[in-house]
């Protein structure tokens, strides 16, 4: 049996976890072993004058409070010794603990970029190993902890650097949106340069890419198809969040053939929580902000045939004139559902051309039916407000639509229609999880702007 030690992954300048022990600068210098021998006899006939009631062994009393000996002669290490070597980045690190009673208690190891390598030690003691892959072109400190038998702990800090990737070939990632001030629905992206299929190979790309938020809040990635990953929390996004999106995958090997590449970290700020609920049964859209009701507009959606989408979408962007066309959704020129014409304050949900946009055309249907090809129409008045109001991001959720249900990848961002549950086996990193889902078909609209 083992017992597993996990570093979760950082930038520079930040620490792991705090069950660990690392030290750190300003550690105490080791003591020569004679010393640490002079010192247990010492603690032993000191306890034997005070009694059994008092002892004092260290600055205060413990014996694991005196200072960490040496523990070079203890310890074996499978890097590079020789002055100038460089260590294979495609072998594991591996440190065990020589023939002598003690044992290893704990083991820290980091590049100088930061990036923490996982390892498992065993249980008693005898061997700690890295569990995931070092980086190439990479200087590591790795710091042991130790104890004797006698229970005194030892410490020593062990550096070298990792050789050349064995391949050029890199992948690299670009997160997304840009940076900038989104809703409380907006998914994080990451687009990779080639594609990644498979899971081990997921897995180890999954673990580099990271999303700190303020407040912290549980996200997880999910495997939209082997080029594409979305990031978002269980619930919406809480109002004023900082994000940060980042990537350790440089110089990390993948496959035999493939190393990660580097990416640019992304900053991102969360507005208000902006949600717009269409009834398509009683004709209306209500505006909620920060859970209030602010206002409530009449309006048409799709007819029998082109119905609206059910579901949760998000805001892709505002477009203040679109240039509709019929027969960019197969819809003959000339026939009796064709048009071609002008939309003012046109706010997109859709890649595929659903919007929430002005139409002064239907104001007498407005609140009473549905006539629309798929979009959601208000009056020229309501449609700026709105237009004015909403930015990327912001939830726009459709209910009681006889349409079918949003698709949730491909079409826009469909992500919060995915259960939390079903969510989390998208993840490489998930127990039993399911590979990455493939984009959905194309809908039907998809006017061309001006």
């Amino acid at each position: 049996m083992s017992h597993t030690v996990f570093f979760r992954g950082a930038r520079a300048g930040t620490e792991g976890p705090a069950v660990l022990r690392p030290s750190g600068p300003g550690a105490p210098s080791p003591a020569p072993a004679r010393t640490r021998a002079r010192t247990a006899v010492g603690c032993a006939l000191l306890a034997a004058a005070l009694g059994a009631g008092a002892t004092a062994c260290g600055a205060d009393g413990n014996p694991l409070a005196a200072t960490p000996y040496d523990a070079a002669d203890e310890i074996a290490f499978n890097g590079p010794v020789k002055a100038g070597g460089k260590a294979d980045p495609d072998k594991p690190l591996e440190i065990t603990a020589k023939d002598s009673g003690g044992r290893i208690t704990d083991v820290t190891a980091v590049d100088s970029a930061g990036r923490h390598v996982s390892g498992e030690l065993s249980a008693d003691g005898t061997r700690w190993h890295s569990t995931s892959p070092l980086a190439a072109n990479a200087h590591y400190t790795v710091r042991v902890s130790t104890e004797d038998e006698d229970g005194a702990p030892g410490r020593k800090v062990l550096t070298f650097d990792t050789g050349k990737p064995t391949s050029t070939k890199r992948l690299n990632v670009m997160f997304g949106p840009k940076e900038g001030t989104y809703g409380v629905g907006q998914p994080i992206t990451a687009m990779l340069d080639q594609p990644v299929k498979d899971r081990a190979e997921r897995a180890v790309v999954e673990r580099a890419l990271h999303v700190d938020s303020t407040p912290a809040v549980d996200g997880s990635w999910y495997w939209v198809s082997d080029r594409e990953l979305h990031y978002r929390p269980e619930e919406y996004w809480p109002t004023e969040t900082e994000i940060e999106v980042y990537s350790n995958l440089e110089n990390i090997k993948i496959s035999e053939r493939l190393w990660g590449g580097a990416a640019e970290p992304l900053e991102l700020s969360i507005g208000d929580a902006v949600v717009a609920r269409t009834d398509a049964a009683a004709h209306t859209l209500t505006f909620y902000k920060n859970g209030e009701e602010i206002k409530k507009f009449p309006v048409t959606t799709g007819k029998p045939g082109f119905e609206t989408r059910n579901g949760v979408k998000i805001v892709l962007g505002k477009e203040s004139l679109v240039q509709m066309r019929s027969s960019t959704v197969g819809i003959a020129a000339g026939s009796a559902e064709s048009y071609d014409m002008p939309v003012y304050y046109a706010t997109r949900v859709t890649w595929s051309g659903e919007y929430v946009h002005a139409a002064p055309w239907s104001v007498g249907s407005q609140g009473s039916a549905n006539v629309s090809h798929g979009c959601t129409g208000m009056s020229t008045a309501n449609a700026k407000w709105f237009f004015e109001n909403v930015r990327e991001g912001d939830i726009v959720e459709v209910v009681k639509s006889k349409g079918k249900q949003m698709e949730n990848f491909g079409n826009g961002f469909g992500d919060w229609n995915v259960p939390w549950s079903k969510w989390r086996t998208g993840s490489a990193l998930a127990s039993g999880g399911q590979d990455a889902g493939t984009r959905e078909e194309t809908a039907r609209l998809a006017p061309a702007p001006l």
